[in-house]
């Protein structure tokens, strides 16, 4: 299940080393580029919570391999794709199959542990989903930089096939066979209106830094969509029905800013992470490989802050660990801002610093970010909060994709790579700060408590 879901987020990020191949391949535009990245995030996130409720129906085993069979077949449709138009179609058909499989290995989760062994899986479950996205951009720009049989960037995609191959076999021998609950109501106009509500948010955001004369009346149109969404769910509560999402958790205030924390927090990541890869390729040249080499730093101080989070700090200081990763990240920036425009040749070295520390500020927050969020929640809840959360993570991580890329070609005509990279630092830092100000009304969680939710 770590390795299916391993390669489904992964795949939200893989792409990014492999944009400025698209333009030179497909003849891409900045917008098609965006929507290759973005669009699997946001088909992800629009489709999450109805994966997750199919699985409750259908069962979880079989679920998680209808969807890493498509999940698979599409990733060869992307490797195949004759045109970008093509491309980014089969990305969003690969994000909503992904959709199909990442609900059913937290449900598999607790279906099949209980108590501190639950507390101990989610342990390891949840930063490991964290960093997977982490590590996309360097397999992807190894990837493109060893050109297996001449493939380009179509080897990013065709990696899958062998992975999600063994990983289907091996599921199909060993995954517990559990019917599911065919008396479950599958509310497909609520489905509906969540895909629309999240499509018209980010549609215009895909742009790549022009902002539409429909933008705004598109985003009008999606926020009281959302808020339609919720009432249904509510109604159909009322009524006896199954909803799609239990009303009950956004009656939780801490619960509710975790979401905004969440949302803030994986649109600078994602889309941060997307903007130094375009400006250390597109802005100063280097291959994919010599770019993903660059990452590693901000990779390695992840995995680490990560690492000194989950064992130590989270369960001794809750949620001031998430304002201490802010504060990292926040020196991060700075020291990124500094290190820019020291020499006249530029170096990827120059760089490196800067992005370790702010990939360690990030690895503390990756590491307990979930489990003191869902600390808001009573265990039934547990299922439909992380849910929740796993879906505004992944339309996060698209807006922050548009949002970052589109400021940094928007300046980069006009400004040096340079100055067009730290606007991007600028957008950072404010999010990081609100990040920080809305932390203060998460739950306060001790260890132990997490392990009682989590049970």
């Amino acid at each position: 299940m770590i390795v299916a879901e391993i390669m489904d987020l992964a795949a939200s990020t893989i792409v990014n080393v492999g944009g400025p191949a698209l333009i030179g391949s497909l003849g891409a535009s900045a917008a098609q580029m965006q929507w290759v990245i973005g669009g699997y995030a946001l088909a992800l996130g629009a489709g999450l919570v109805l994966g997750g409720r199919l699985g409750d129906r259908y069962g979880r085993r079989a679920m998680f391999l209808y969807g890493l069979g498509a999940f698979t077949l599409a990733s060869l449709c992307c490797a195949m794709a004759p045109t970008i138009a093509a491309l980014i179609a089969f990305r969003l058909l690969q994000g909503l199959a992904g959709a199909m499989l990442l609900p059913q290995g937290l449900g598999l989760l607790r279906e099949n542990y209980s108590g501190p062994d639950l507390a101990r899986v989610f342990g390891i479950f949840g930063p490991i989903l964290g960093l997977a996205g982490i590590l996309g951009p360097v397999l992807g720009g190894l990837l493109l930089e060893t050109a297996p049989f001449g493939l380009g960037w179509r080897a990013v995609f065709l990696i899958n096939l062998p992975v999600g191959a063994a990983c289907f076999l091996v599921a199909w021998r060993y995954l517990p066979r559990r019917p599911g609950d065919p008396s479950i109501h599958i509310d497909l106009a609520g489905s509906g209106l969540l895909v629309l509500s999240s499509v018209l948010l980010v549609l215009p955001l895909g742009e790549a830094g022009a902002w539409p004369g429909w933008g705004w009346a598109s985003i009008a149109v999606a926020v009281p969509g959302f808020g339609l969404f919720a009432l249904r769910q509510s109604v159909l509560a009322r009524t006896g029905r199954t909803p799609l999402v239990m009303p009950s958790i956004f009656r939780r205030p801490a619960y509710t800013a975790g979401l905004a924390g969440i949302a803030l927090f994986f649109c600078s990541l994602i889309g941060m992470q997307l903007v130094v890869t375009l400006f250390l390729q597109i802005g100063h040249g280097l291959t994919a490989g010599a770019a993903s080499i660059a990452n590693l730093p901000f990779a390695i101080g992840t995995a680490c802050g990560a690492t000194l989070s989950g064992a130590v700090l989270a369960a001794r200081f809750g949620r001031k660990v998430l304002q201490l990763g802010a504060a990292v990240q926040l020196a991060g920036l700075a020291l990124l801002h500094f290190e820019l425009g020291k020499t006249a040749a530029f170096s990827a070295w120059q760089v490196a610093p800067g992005l370790l520390v702010c990939g360690i500020g990030a690895g503390l927050v990756i590491a307990a970010l979930f489990s003191i969020i869902l600390a808001a929640l009573d265990a039934p809840q547990i299922g439909s909060g992380s849910g929740v959360l796993t879906a505004v993570q992944s339309i996060a991580a698209s807006i922050g994709v548009a949002v970052f890329s589109g400021a940094f070609f928007a300046a980069q005509p006009a400004l040096t790579p340079d100055l067009a990279f730290r606007a991007a630092l600028a957008i950072q830092a404010c999010i990081l700060v609100a990040f920080a100000g809305v932390t203060l009304f998460f739950p306060t969680a001790t260890h132990s408590e997490l392990e009682v939710n989590h049970a």
